[in-house]
């Protein structure tokens, strides 16, 4: 038979397609195949889920629809931002945990002036959503906006302990930090009808361990600019229910603040137990908004 250049041409190319092919499809085969660390994400994902299941059997029944917080990873500290060089230590009030460990959150500790239950459980939506994963969610979110201006950020806990911690040793943590401003996140659980944010501040307390002299003026002034940015950005109005409508509560009586030897505050975002506050705290994107407030407020204060 005489040689056909065309059919060895067509063969060669039989040839390249088919080595072609099987390379496609050995590393069609690699793709599908899950790396270690997608695994290692789902394992987490299940593990997260099941932690959120046990949690739940022990709340009480109002407790049992509440969403997760959201979680992100823990950003860099510090930076050349214009916080750069500042520590903020931020307080999520409350810890899921806390259901489960009635005895130990019962226990009173010294606050200066008296005695005191180590912490509480903290409120709730009427559909369940807790203050503690409240209170989680938008001090994560805080502390990313933080970051990102250069502050170095604290985390009083990122539930990561079964309860607490007391309220003695929150104190503590803010003040061995060295901290330029101390924020404790919380949502408030007053009646149907009282809407609204407020700032709690330190009153001048001296007794025992306690002495706020040092830190009331400039409380004050970090309270001050929360509760304006924070109004700018929530677009949510201070508290009708107490201090005036000013947003500004003076208190005696929070271990927190009484033990504190460098400026602190709490925020009350809203009130838990007002449907129409609640639509509010229960929604991400509001929750993303009261992070940039607080953030916003703590900037301004530490900027001068």
């Amino acid at each position: 038979m005489p040689y056909d250049h065309r059919n060895t041409a067509r063969r060669a190319l039989a040839l390249a397609l088919a080595a072609t092919g099987c390379c496609a499809v050995l590393t069609g085969c690699g793709a599908s195949q899950a790396s270690p660390s997608s695994g290692k994400a789902q394992e987490t994902q299940r593990a997260q889920e099941t932690q959120q299941a046990q949690g739940a059997e022990s709340r009480p029944p109002l407790a049992s629809a509440a969403p997760t917080p959201t979680r992100s990873p823990l950003p860099a500290a510090g930076g050349n931002g214009s916080l750069a060089g500042r520590t903020v230590v931020i307080d999520p009030g409350h810890n899921s945990g806390n259901f489960r460990h009635s005895t130990e959150i019962n226990q009173k500790v010294d606050i200066g002036t008296t005695r005191k239950e180590c912490d509480t459980t903290g409120t709730s939506t009427d559909a369940g959503y807790t203050e503690a994963s409240f209170t989680l969610d938008v001090s994560h979110r805080l502390r990313d906006l933080l970051t990102a201006r250069g502050a170095k950020v604290v985390l009083t806990h990122d539930a990561d302990r079964p309860w607490g911690p007391c309220i003695d040793e929150r104190a503590r943590i803010g003040n061995a930090a060295r901290a330029d401003a101390v924020v404790s996140v919380h949502a408030d659980g007053s009646a149907v009808g009282h809407r609204g944010f407020h700032v709690i501040l330190p009153a001048r307390v001296r007794g025992g361990s306690a002495d706020t002299a040092a830190i009331v003026g400039p409380s004050r002034a970090l309270g001050e600019r929360i509760a304006d940015r924070f109004a700018r950005a929530t677009g949510t109005s201070p508290a009708n229910y107490l201090a005036g409508g000013t947003g500004l509560d003076v208190r005696d009586d929070l271990g927190g603040l009484n033990l504190s030897t460098v400026p602190k505050v709490f925020v009350e975002c809203g009130n838990m137990r007002d449907p129409k506050d609640a639509r509010l705290l229960t929604s991400s994107a509001w929750r993303q908004k009261a992070a940039q407030g607080i953030a916003d407020g703590i900037a301004t204060y530490l900027e001068g």
